[in-house]
């Protein structure tokens, strides 16, 4: 069961990369930490670097955070680093391309939200 179920997932996240490609953009993001930490905003870079794989930045003020992604056709999920900081995200395109989502630092107990806007 469980390498069918790992295969259905590896289908899905590489069945159309033209769709992935959606992902490959520059936005503005907003923002809202785990547990009500506060709002931010600021910029997503997304770079395509595979079939289904990406590069994501986020600069929030003066902090960078960097991610690696695994797109398909229902979803981009990012792992990311800062400093000591890690975590994982999980993100869908909405309409118009906006691009929502759900983060959580690792360890994390709550989830904050994002909202990405093509610039």
């Amino acid at each position: 069961m469980r390498s069918f179920v790992a295969a259905g997932v590896l289908a899905c996240l590489m069945a159309s990369s033209a769709y992935a490609a959606e992902f490959a953009a520059r936005y503005d993001v907003k923002g809202e930490s785990p547990g009500g930490g506060g709002e931010y905003e600021g910029v997503v870079t997304v770079k395509k670097t595979g079939d289904a794989t990406y590069q994501v930045v986020w600069t929030i003020g003066p902090d960078k955070f960097v991610g690696t992604g695994i797109g398909g056709p229902d979803g981009l999920a990012v792992g990311y680093k800062s400093g000591s900081n890690t975590g994982i995200a999980i993100y869908s395109v909405e309409k118009g391309g906006v691009v929502g989502g759900y983060w959580t630092y690792a360890g994390g107990k709550q989830v904050g939200t994002e909202t990405w806007t093509p610039r």
